[in-house]
């Protein structure tokens, strides 16, 4: 429950930080359609990095569930790859970087499921 929380708590704080480094520090450095992408990954961190808030605290309501854990570390990987693959594309303009994101997003859906599992099964 605890690691979830830290976990949540961390990522929601380097959105609001990357957000406004977008805002500010890229804005006249990243052409239009870079800083899209840049957003992109920022709300859909910011998204999950409040799942991961939520897997805290059903994990605290719950107890122990291999479900809730496992979306909230596939949450995780959602970010690791999704956001962070994104950031990396708006920075380098590698597009290869951009195959990489849909594996993100697969994780972020598998969380979602498992947390839909989790909560029919636990509540």
């Amino acid at each position: 429950m605890k690691v979830f929380i830290i976990v949540g708590a961390i990522n929601a704080f380097l959105a609001v930080a990357l957000g406004a480094f977008g805002a500010h520090g890229l804005k006249d450095r990243l052409d239009a359609h870079y800083l899209e992408i840049w957003k992109t990954g920022v709300t859909y961190q910011m998204f999950h990095a409040t799942g991961i808030l939520i897997i805290g605290i059903l994990l605290g309501k719950a107890g122990a569930s291999s479900l809730f854990s496992w979306s909230g570390w596939l949450m995780l990987a959602g970010i690791i790859l999704f956001s962070g693959s994104l950031y990396l594309l708006s920075l380098t303009k590698v597009g290869v970087l951009g195959a990489i994101t849909p594996i993100g997003g697969v994780c972020f859906l598998a969380a979602w499921i498992l947390m839909i599992v989790g909560a029919v099964k636990n509540f």
